[in-house]
């Protein structure tokens, strides 16, 4: 095979019969190859993943050296760099204009571990190489400074274009803000829903978030004043519902999927996490026991025509993990770490679709 029969050009017309398996066109169209450098018997080349937590990253990657081949021949040598861009639909926001992508992550009812998924979802996105944000929009009972280990530290204040912005709190490589950094840890504050909401409005305006890829916001458990700030401010990417097994956590589910489909707010579901979904024993790591019940998240996810997004075990070195402020993602627990990996995965996907589509959220006016 002589070095003269490739060029770029054949590079390029091989590589566009490599579909990208989820926005379902192939990888030339989508602009995803870049950098190709042509050697004697080797190509060279970028492909531009839309998430790095992209699951597909081995297929894509194995597709592409096999188109290669078929057309050139297995002789040749072929280097693949697979880097990523995450995708967004929020240009010129006015508000959060550094962030890609703004997701909700909501619960029917509480005690379901809504936190727990938010912040081991967090640090899984940060895992996989990309820039994350918290935002604790729970302002009566913020729970993130605490898993954070971070219930003593404040924000400092700098000014930008001459007005004073917070600085988020910086943990573990992820960003995040809470009510919890900026009243003292020991008091209970009492707030009004218009206070509450007001707080919810600093946290997006008055906070310099910077480039981020992905904000995940920890909203109330059920649906309130706070929800509907939220979607009045601004326009989200979609919403993760946290449920359990049980029916009785089911039946909220419904309410909290039924408000963001309201015509009116109309904000993508992006999938469901069923968090307890069974207890694996450290010392029996093959064993599963169903001890809420069984395929609860799956029920509800196949009525309403959303992701699975994952189903979290009930490992103790969970509840051990939030307790002392240290997230499990950061220890070595193979059976929860690959539970969030494919479900942080699973939500970046669903990002990279909804994105795909071209259609954004709107932010809810309300008369």
């Amino acid at each position: 095979m002589g070095e003269f029969t490739i060029t770029k050009e054949k590079i390029l017309q091989a590589l566009s019969t490599v579909e990208e398996p989820d926005l379902k066109k192939d990888l030339v169209t989508l602009n995803m190859i870049r950098d190709i450098t042509v050697g004697v018997n080797q190509v060279t080349f970028t492909v531009v993943l839309t998430t790095p937590a992209c699951p597909l990253k081995e297929l894509i990657k194995k597709n592409c050296t096999d188109a290669i081949h078929s057309h050139f021949g297995n002789g040749i040598e072929v280097n693949i760099n697979m880097t990523a861009d995450v995708t967004s639909i929020r240009n010129n926001a006015p508000l959060l204009d550094g962030v890609k992508n703004i997701i909700a992550i909501s619960s029917g009812k509480g005690g379901v571990g809504k936190s727990t998924v938010t912040v081991n979802l967090a640090m899984a996105l940060k895992k996989s190489g990309a820039r994350v944000g918290i935002i604790d929009a729970d302002i009566s009972g913020p729970s993130i400074p605490l898993m954070f280990g971070a219930e003593n530290m404040q924000p400092l204040i700098s000014q930008k274009n001459g007005k004073n912005m917070i600085s988020p709190i910086m943990q573990y490589g992820i960003k995040m803000i809470s009510i919890g950094f900026l009243t003292p840890p020991d008091s209970a504050v009492v707030w009004r829903g218009p206070m509450a909401s007001q707080a919810l409005r600093q946290f997006f305006g008055d906070v310099d978030w910077g480039e981020l890829d992905y904000i995940l916001i920890d909203l109330p458990p059920g649906t309130g004043d706070i929800h509907l700030t939220l979607v009045q401010t601004v326009p989200l990417t979609g919403a993760v519902v946290v449920t359990t097994p049980q029916k009785v956590a089911l039946a909220d589910v419904n309410k909290g999927i039924s408000m963001f489909r309201q015509p009116q707010i109309n904000v993508p579901i992006l999938g469901i996490v069923e968090n307890m979904a069974y207890f694996t024993p450290s010392e029996l790591p093959d064993n599963k026991y169903y001890l809420f019940g069984k395929d609860g998240g799956k029920t509800i996810a196949e009525k309403y025509n959303v992701p699975l997004l994952g189903q979290i075990p009930i490992v103790q070195s969970i509840r051990e993990g939030g307790d002392e402020g240290r997230p499990i993602m950061m220890d070595d627990e193979p059976i929860t770490n690959e539970a969030f990996k494919s479900a942080a995965e699973a939500l970046a996907q669903q990002v990279a679709i909804r994105n795909a589509s071209g259609q954004k959220t709107a932010r809810v006016e309300i008369r």
